[in-house]
């Protein structure tokens, strides 16, 4: 009976809801004003107003014996989007990565540190005048401040070693209602970002994407096209690969893990780079992985900004709202301008850099239809297990401080 229930009231109802979303989101993201729009972001956009004013309702009318199955199931929606993005995005960078990294890996781990660190220095300092100017408890105020920093950085790696670390279930709660009230301008702060940047300093995009192709020159397939496909589209290639990322994900080192995310984009970009195995191919084609790129982007914004946009309501505090704005502001401007003038880097390997080290997701989609090409990926692939790593590291740091 409850399976019965759950899959006329709520699947077939959430499912209506999630294609409603995108198709309002896109919508919303086609709407340019001087040049800049939110393209996918569109999605997160309706989808938090969605969780602001429908969340609650729609959590209470599909209880089965008192449990709402929404939270899970956007949980799901939310981890399939996230799961064909970044491994899409590790086939189409693993080509051309493992040279671009090799060229330029000091310069990527030191700007994903740099990055990590000031926001983390951005949140001690926001905790410290937090705790003197309103006289809050220490360890609220850290445990809310860290939250912050992972809703700042859209990093839910960070957001579970905080909780991991903190020392009860009202901390862990803290640091939630934090993560949940920074997500919304850490996603969409990045996103535009990364769009209003280039046409501040008004860059040419056909020259940057040269630049780009100098530094990170094409590399010729492995394929030879006489190779055996498992499938025409590469729908096994990929699932088999997906697979392996969350497994390789979910291997944990004390609170540390790759997660999904960094498993299925570790996997991918191996997978990626080698092509095939022996005369098999396990790479598919490039118009599946582009699909299954924008689906599974559009997927992670709906399960993401529908349970963000009911704890951004529910939670809200205008200081708060100022502190995750200052955490995902900071680190990108510093990093940006450190990457500009101090590495070298061109404009598009600074950006895709200031994705990774920033670990959004939806900017690097964003950032990849702004550029015009898909080889950004490569510098946010490079960047971002620096990133995920340290962010882990200095949240915990942090809750241990105070």
């Amino acid at each position: 009976m409850v399976l019965g229930i759950l899959s006329i009231k709520t699947i077939s109802f959430l499912v209506f809801c999630v294609f409603a979303i995108a198709g309002l989101g896109y919508l919303l993201g086609r709407i340019t004003i001087k040049g800049v729009s939110l393209g996918t972001a569109g999605v997160f956009i309706v989808a938090l107003l969605f969780g602001a004013l429908l969340y609650n309702p729609l959590a209470e009318q599909l209880k089965v014996g008192g449990t709402s199955y929404v939270t899970n199931a956007l949980k799901i929606v939310e981890n399939l989007g996230l799961i064909l993005f970044v491994t899409s995005v590790g086939f189409i960078a693993g080509p051309n990565f493992f040279g671009d990294f090799k060229r330029n890996f000091k310069s990527y781990i030191v700007l994903g540190l740099l990055i990590i660190l000031v926001g983390g220095i951005s949140c001690w300092a926001c905790t410290f005048f937090d705790i003197k100017v309103f006289g809050r408890d220490a360890k609220e105020a850290a445990a809310m401040l860290v939250g912050l920093l992972s809703g700042s950085l859209t990093s839910t790696p960070a957001f579970s070693a905080a909780k991991a670390t903190v020392a009860t279930e009202e901390l862990e709660a803290i640091v939630a209602v934090g993560h949940g009230i920074a997500y919304l301008f850490g996603v969409v702060g990045v996103v535009l970002f990364v769009q209003l940047v280039p046409k501040f300093s008004k860059a040419n995009m056909e020259e940057e994407r040269a630049k780009l192709s100098e530094n990170n020159p094409e590399v010729p397939s492995k394929l030879t096209g006489k190779e055996l496909e498992l499938d025409g589209f590469g729908f096994c290639a990929f699932s088999i690969v997906a697979v392996l990322g969350i497994l390789v994900g979910s291997l944990k080192i004390g609170n540390f893990s790759l997660t999904t995310t960094g498993g299925c984009l570790l996997m991918s970009l191996i997978f990626g780079h080698f092509a095939k195995i022996g005369n098999v191919s396990v790479t598919p084609s490039t118009a599946t992985l582009k699909n299954f790129r924008e689906l599974g982007l559009m997927l992670f914004l709906i399960g993401a900004g529908v349970a963000g946009g009911a704890e951004f309501v529910k939670y809200f505090e205008w200081v708060y709202f100022i502190y995750g704005i200052i955490m995902t502001l900071l680190p990108m401007i510093v990093g940006y301008i450190f990457a500009k003038y101090v590495l070298k880097l061109n404009l598009l390997n600074n950006l895709g850099s200031i994705c990774g080290g920033m670990t959004s997701t939806p900017a690097l989609g964003t950032l990849i239809s702004t550029a015009g090409t898909e080889k950004v990926a490569g510098a946010y692939a490079s960047t971002y297990p620096i990133a995920l790593i340290s962010v882990v590291l200095v949240s915990q740091i942090l809750i241990l401080m105070f």
